[in-house]
């Protein structure tokens, strides 16, 4: 194992950027890092060695696919805290999130129970369906997210007996707040039989997600690794709760491959056990082969959840701290105050008018960031240097300063 101190990622060079040289970390300022972060070199190898299985093996590919996707579930399960609880729930593999959740929505009995409830702040994957089936007749909450300290206790109280199930981020992905008290929405769900979705994609390798300690035990949980996990697209999870009987209605061939175990009535569909249950079909696996490099790597290098937090905190604090000390007018560009550092994700949330305009400019300067609506995102990832965050902290301050001698 070759393992980093913390200080080792914040000095230039920083001692990770070797391992991404087809990404040219180290030559680019990549502030990308909470949509989308490099891929190690590692990745490629993966890569390559997918496609010489093909060739090797023809059909037979398929023992070696499904041991890679062996090991994608294994290192989502250390995510989650559940490394030596394989029977604990169970993971269910999907190119993209969207898939999944529609997987367990079809899954919900919304002719008893017509009623959803989520949030207003939630990604276009759970918000764009569930505007969806809204227009068909369910019924739809969304509980506005501020107050955020109040959001969950909200949530709980929007929860009866007429609700199916609640979908929650446990970071919000507009401006990286966290979400707690998730815990007590579960609670809620339990205790009036509906089932709760988290979605963790922003919380996975941002920060510690261990569902023992936040009260998830009986939870559904969405996320995939094309942002803090860097395991490039195709590699999404539902973590299914132990015990799972629910039956999607949206089902792949995959969900009956152990169903001659289950005793199912006859004439109905049958399911395997577990998060076989929510499996898909005939799938790409050349991105569990790079996945699986990918969570070896980090975890062979010491690159835990923990690890990670303390390196983003560094981070984050520098980004924030530069960002003050440009003194710009708060009109024109400024950042949230009064959610303290811990209560924050992966990236800083700049508020702006002109947040198109600065993605714009910085991007002509070299500096790769992201924008939703009057929020600018800038996403550290832990092989950038400190040099590289007060480079990008330049580069926006004179944008700033073009934008103030020429407002509009």
């Amino acid at each position: 194992m070759t393992s980093f101190a913390p200080e080792d990622l914040y000095r230039e060079p920083n001692a990770l950027a070797p391992h991404y040289s087809r990404f040219r970390v180290a030559e680019r300022l990549l502030l990308t890092g909470h949509s989308h972060q490099a891929w190690p070199d590692c990745g490629f190898e993966g890569q390559l060695r997918a496609w010489e299985d093909a060739a090797r093996l023809v059909d037979g590919k398929w023992e070696e696919a499904f041991a890679r996707g062996n090991r994608v579930r294994a290192g989502y399960a250390e995510l989650l805290g559940r490394p030596e609880r394989p029977d604990d729930g169970d993971c269910a593999l999907g190119s993209n999130t969207h898939e999944l959740v529609v997987r367990f929505l079809s899954a919900l009995p919304l002719r008893a129970r017509p009623r959803l409830v989520t949030t207003a702040g939630e990604f276009h994957s759970i918000r764009r369906q569930l505007d969806r089936l809204e227009e068909e007749g369910l019924a739809i909450v969304r509980v506005p997210v501020d107050p955020i300290d109040s959001l969950s206790e909200r949530l709980r109280l929007a929860t009866d007996d007429e609700t199916a199930g609640v979908l929650v981020s446990a970071v919000l992905y507009r401006d990286a707040r966290i979400v707690g008290g998730l815990d007590r929405v579960a609670e809620s769900c339990e205790r009036v039989g509906a089932h709760l979705l988290v979605d963790a994609y922003h919380a996975l390798n941002a920060i510690p997600f261990d569902l023992s300690s936040l009260g998830l035990e009986g939870a559904f949980v969405v996320g995939g690794g094309y942002k803090y996990c860097q395991l490039g697209e195709g590699n999404c999870f539902l973590r299914v709760p132990p015990d799972c009987r629910l039956r999607p209605a949206v089902t792949g061939w995959f969900a009956e491959f152990s169903a001659l175990h289950e005793a199912e009535d006859e004439g109905r569909v049958s399911y395997g056990s577990g998060a076989e249950r929510f499996a898909g079909s005939t799938y790409d696996p050349t991105s569990h082969y790079r996945a699986a490099e990918v969570f070896d790597f980090f975890r062979e290098r010491g690159l835990a959840p923990d690890f990670l937090r303390a390196v983003s905190r560094h981070q984050m604090d520098r980004l924030a701290r530069g960002f003050d000390g440009l003194d710009a007018d708060p009109e024109l560009v400024d950042r949230d105050r009064e959610t303290p550092p811990e209560a924050v994700g992966g990236f800083l949330a700049l508020r702006t008018p002109r947040a198109r305009d600065f993605h714009e400019a910085l991007a002509a300067r070299g500096v790769a960031t992201d924008y939703r609506d009057d929020l600018l995102r800038l996403g550290p990832a832990p092989y950038l240097s400190d040099r590289q965050l007060d480079d990008a902290v330049a580069a926006l301050g004179e944008v700033a300063a073009g934008f103030q001698r020429a407002p509009g």
